[in-house]
């Protein structure tokens, strides 16, 4: 039996399980934005809460290539790379920082057990092919210093390509969280790498149903992987908590957001809903990247409080009445299959979301989560929310929606496809 069929093989008790997931929400069928120079470039280390467990044994390095930095926002790449970090050793490699007069080296980090952030740090000025260059001497001198032996490369960008080529995995993977030559900023050259990287791939998981559906036509080895949930950590919420000094003096009701503010944002939707309705408090929480933050609406009842920590997540979200998804339809926002809309149902938040077909797929039936398309839909959604929070029928309905979700899950079935193609 080939490994690719080996692979699909292992994967169809997690197929079916989520297919199963997907259906007991809906009747036919489940972010994140290239954040490049707008990233801050300071690392930040979180705790991993439920670690998968393992037996003893030789460990191979998982090099994984990232656009997205360790300390900007706590997401996909996050957790699973930090329960892969319990039988692999893993190298997180994020694009390089650029300085004035910067002689190509490393940074290194330990945010989390096993994990290790390496960023490169390269001088302003060089050319893309010099950028490539430089990129590549750093990291086969950083691979051969740890003498490497079994290598495993998981691509979550395309464009690193340019300077790992030449390496050869014993496994490659390509996790399409997006499609990311939808958004903004993308390189030109992205969707021939991705190409490339589609062909050079041993196993494809994307972030969601949508993706995969146009995924699996490039590439026989893909699932769709849907971004899970730590329920733990966010059902903290439902059992109050106390506030953060900067939303405690925010009146209520409280509509709540927290993710990346970008051009996936619909900024026009909030000011419409603000201006509308303002006796509701708007409060966004998360830090606004690749769009003027000039544009964005200014109202008594907006309230902007930055990016914070995904420890603190739960804190804000215990003190929202109903958690929204404002998300923009266009090309951005095609595949995305938000992380958020479990996490607000972990913690026993209503949700009102555009109509964003993973999230009318997953969750459109749940009784958890309205689809409103309008200003006016999205007042008559939330009108109809209040009060929801904490009742009996509201949590069993996020309950049923968020069943046989879990990283830990997750986890383990994108390790189980590398471990059948080892």
């Amino acid at each position: 039996m080939s490994r690719e069929n080996r692979s699909l093989t292992a994967a169809r008790s997690f197929d079916v399980e989520a297919k199963e997931v997907m259906a007991h929400n809906s009747p036919s069928q489940k972010e994140d934005a290239m954040n490049l120079a707008e990233q801050p470039d300071s690392l930040s280390a979180v705790a991993i809460d439920h670690p998968l467990h393992s037996h003893p044994q030789t460990r191979p390095t998982l090099l994984c290539l990232s656009h997205l930095r360790w300390g900007f926002v706590y997401q996909r790449p996050q957790h699973v790379m930090s329960r892969l970090a319990q039988d692999y050793d893993v190298i997180f490699f994020e694009e390089p920082v650029f300085d004035d007069h910067a002689t190509p080296h490393l940074d290194h980090s330990q945010p989390a057990p096993g994990i290790e952030v390496v960023v490169p740090r390269l001088a302003h000025g060089l050319s893309e092919e010099q950028v490539a260059d430089a990129q590549r001497v750093l990291l086969d001198e950083l691979l051969q210093s740890r003498g490497a032996g079994e290598l495993l490369l998981w691509y979550l960008t395309p464009m690193s390509l340019a300077f790992t080529d030449h390496l050869k995995g014993a496994v490659t993977i390509f996790d399409c969280m997006d499609e990311l030559s939808a958004f903004r900023g993308a390189p030109p050259r992205l969707v021939d790498m991705e190409r490339q990287l589609m062909t050079r791939a041993d196993v494809v998981f994307t972030g969601g149903y949508s993706l995969w559906e146009a995924k699996q036509r490039q590439h026989d080895n893909a699932h769709p992987v849907p971004s899970s949930v730590d329920i733990e950590h966010f059902a903290a919420a439902r059992q109050g908590l106390p506030e953060p000094a900067d939303q405690a003096a925010i009146a209520t009701p409280r509509l709540g957001f927290f993710g990346v503010i970008d051009e996936r944002f619909d900024i026009d939707l909030v000011a419409q809903l603000a201006a509308q309705r303002p006796d509701w408090q708007i409060v966004l929480v998360g830090p606004v990247v690749k769009i003027d933050p000039a544009t964005l609406p200014r109202l008594p009842n907006i309230h902007y409080l930055g990016g914070k920590r995904y420890e603190e997540l739960p804190a804000y979200l215990a003190g929202w009445d109903v958690a929204l998804m404002p998300f923009a339809i266009n090309e951005s926002t095609r595949f995305i299959s938000p992380t958020k809309t479990p996490e607000y149902l972990a913690g026993g938040c209503p949700v009102v979301s555009t109509p964003i077909h993973d999230v009318i797929r997953g969750y459109g039936q749940s009784g958890a989560v309205t689809i409103a398309d309008t200003a006016s839909a999205f007042v008559a959604a939330i009108e109809a929310a209040l009060g929801q929070k904490g009742s009996a029928d509201f949590l069993r309905s996020a309950d049923a929606a968020l069943d046989g979700m879990s990283w830990d899950k997750t986890s383990r079935f994108m390790k189980e496809q590398i471990e059948c193609l080892r």
